[in-house]
């Protein structure tokens, strides 16, 4: 899926101009964590995000004011801090050069910059025109959907055709020793393992093939170390 099928089109944003009282109250009326800020030509030039307003004057979370030897050595760096936390407008506390996407972004590609970046909203652009925005609630909302999608009519065979290329593809799965049975779409896993982590991990490959109703584990846990053996529970 590409950026451009769940992209907020109707996107709210603000001027540079625009007084961060006002940013604050249209962030809490939308119900939203950021808001784009755009020229008058409607060009991305920053964004505000409620991160931006967590260190205010008016809130006292601005922090210590700096000592003498950092005011002597980096005057410049203490005055911008001071910018950003009793500015008065947006273009004192917005994110100058925000990261974005377009609609043709993988959604792979939005999902990886929003955890790199530790960030909530992507702004859209196209043509250096903002067209919509991004939020990790849009993944959310797709992916709710997927989770309780109906399957469509699944066999045995598929099922069982469907763990075993998962488990192909799976670089960590051990490639010899398992045995994948399904019944009535109950599956049916035997076979060695070496770690925890790999129980839970061919578990869930089985818990994923579509139209399967139940996992039976069997899988036997074996050291590798000692090299004893234990079965499912101990």
């Amino acid at each position: 899926m590409k950026v451009s099928e769940l992209m907020s089109r109707n996107t709210i944003s603000v001027l540079p101009s625009t007084t961060v009282a006002d940013a604050a109250r249209i962030m809490l009326a939308n119900r939203v964590s950021g808001l784009p800020v755009v020229d008058e030509k409607g060009t991305l030039v920053g964004i505000v995000t409620e991160g931006d307003l967590m260190r205010r004057a008016e809130i006292g979370t601005d922090g210590k004011q700096a000592g003498w030897l950092r005011s002597l050595l980096m005057p410049a760096s203490v005055a911008s801090d001071y910018v950003a936390t009793h500015a008065r407008h947006v273009s004192g506390v917005m994110t100058h050069s925000p990261v974005f996407v377009t609609p043709d972004t993988p959604l792979d590609e939005v999902a990886q910059l929003m955890l790199r970046k530790h960030i909530k909203r992507l702004p859209v652009l196209q043509d250096s025109q903002l067209v919509g925005v991004i939020s990790r609630a849009d993944l959310l909302r797709v992916l709710a959907r997927k989770l309780i999608e109906t399957p469509q009519e699944c066999t045995d065979e598929s099922i069982s055709a469907y763990i075993k290329a998962e488990l192909e593809k799976a670089r960590w799965a051990p490639k010899s020793g398992l045995r994948v049975a399904v019944q009535d779409k109950m599956v049916t896993l035997d076979g060695t393992i070496f770690s925890d982590e790999e129980r839970q991990a061919v578990i869930v490959i089985a818990e994923n093939a579509p139209g399967v109703r139940e996992v039976k584990d069997n899988l036997i846990f074996v050291d590798p170390g000692s090299g004893l053996a234990f079965p499912p529970g101990d």
